[in-house]
């Protein structure tokens, strides 16, 4: 695993050792050897605490070099009497694998949302678009015949066949037929239907 670091120390610039809240300051300061030697003192156990929270290794490695980076950019707000350098780590190295896990999570309930939702029913719409559809039917049924609109009336609202249109209108199956035909010309070119 590798995290991204400050350009190396000048040639002649050593690094420094000793303790690591001393070495704190001097990353605060902008020792990049400082840095690199704390780099190397804590990358390990950040990784480590990154991974029990995060579990996957390449998200791990990404937050692992994002709390290195923090590390470097807010080394000045280490307050030795807080805690021990690891501790301050730690709880850095922890908040960011917590905020990965959640930004992750929210992704994914966001995701799965999307996914399940649905295009809600529109209930006025569809009676309005009903309501609208039934009077132009109507208005259309207006301009047959009698004959035409009591044919297709039963044929179609009463669900009847053409004999027994034809039996309760007392006229002959042939001319039910034939003004069933010519009342579906007319319906369909009042409605607008293509054939």
């Amino acid at each position: 695993m590798q995290a991204m670091r400050p350009a190396a120390p000048p040639p002649g610039q050593q690094a420094h050792g000793g303790d690591l809240a001393a070495q704190i300051v001097l990353v605060a300061r902008g020792d990049i050897a400082a840095f690199d030697d704390v780099y190397d003192r804590i990358s390990a156990h950040v990784f480590g605490t990154v991974r029990r929270v995060i579990r996957d290794p390449a998200q791990s490695e990404e937050v692992t070099q994002e709390v290195l980076l923090e590390v470097w950019r807010s080394a000045s707000t280490f307050d030795a009497g807080r805690g021990s350098v690891m501790a301050w780590v730690s709880m850095l190295a922890h908040r960011r694998a917590v905020d990965r896990v959640r930004s992750v999570q929210k992704e994914a309930e966001r995701e799965r949302r999307i996914a399940t939702s649905e295009i809600p029913f529109d209930e006025v719409a569809e009676a309005v678009e009903s309501g609208l559809e039934r009077e132009r039917v109507r208005r259309c049924l207006g301009t047959l015949t009698e004959l035409q609109r009591e044919s297709v009336t039963l044929a179609y609202y009463g669900g009847y066949t053409y004999g027994q249109v034809a039996s309760l209108l007392s006229v002959p199956q042939g001319t039910v037929k034939t003004r069933m035909r010519d009342a579906l010309i007319r319906l369909r070119d009042c409605l607008g239907v293509a054939e």
